[in-house]
């Protein structure tokens, strides 16, 4: 399928790894033009450099914090009149409630609340003007099935998903959608790295932890990353200009709910 996407550009966030950059590397497959930002010069130089041999695109690098005003400010220079944003930022430590203070929320909701926020109120208006917009927000399975040692993300996460479930319905009429991408555990050197540090801890093998947890999940495996960025890519598509404010979870039928 064409997805129509080719001469667009996308700035995507946290790109250097895991799910970020599988969609960034699934929106330069379709000919996306895109702007790839983290705070490791190495990482994200070594990521674009593979987007390009692989795809051919034009992939520009911004170095930075995108959940501080600077960060984004070089992002969004880097990037002007975008055609689709793709808000991604890591998660905040998992932790019992009653150990985190104000410091501890405040932090959480500036980088998974308030930073895609920022992010869409920059760059909304200019594409409503020009009739085509595309913002897909990674946020969390979280959302739908809260966990309760992760109550910072789902805080900060639940509120974007508020406000995008109110503003999604005011840009639609100009071709700009607004939808929520929610992965379940996929193979990221961040799932690895929780479920090997917990089984240590534990006294788990750690190969023996990944396989249960992977039998856990009624696919019997984890997600990959380029399925996660072929539905980011097919969010951002012409196809997909009749679907927004939507949460699309992606988790191999973990959650159990109807709705």
């Amino acid at each position: 399928m064409d997805l129509g996407l080719k001469g667009r550009t996308a700035l995507v966030c946290a790109a250097s790894k895991g799910l970020g950059k599988a969609c960034a590397m699934a929106l330069a497959r379709e000919g996306v033009s895109v702007t790839i930002t983290a705070r490791t010069r190495e990482t994200l130089e070594a990521t674009a450099a593979e987007i390009r041999s692989a795809t051919g695109a034009k992939v520009t690098v911004v170095v930075g914090d995108i959940t501080t005003p600077q960060g984004r400010t070089e992002a969004l220079a880097a990037t002007p009149d975008l055609d689709i944003l793709i808000n991604n930022a890591g998660g905040p430590p998992p932790g019992d409630f009653r150990d985190w203070n104000r410091d501890d929320w405040v932090k959480a909701l500036d980088a998974n609340m308030l930073t895609p926020i920022e992010l869409i109120k920059a760059t909304v208006d200019g594409m409503m003007a020009r009739k085509f917009g595309r913002i897909v927000n990674i946020t969390s399975s979280a959302v739908k099935a809260p966990i309760d040692y992760l109550g910072l993300s789902n805080g900060a996460r639940a509120g974007l998903t508020g406000f995008v479930a109110g503003i999604a319905r005011k840009t639609v009429v100009n071709n700009v959608t607004i939808n929520n991408l929610l992965p379940g555990p996929f193979e990221t050197d961040r799932m690895r790295g929780s479920t090997i540090a917990n089984a240590k801890k534990a006294g788990i093998d750690p190969d023996k932890a990944l396989a249960d947890r992977a039998a856990q999940n009624p696919a019997h495996r984890f997600g990959q990353p380029d399925e996660f960025g072929a539905v980011c890519a097919f969010m951002c598509s012409t196809h997909a200009s009749y679907m927004t404010g939507q949460n699309i979870l992606l988790d191999g039928g973990s959650y159990p709910g109807t709705f």
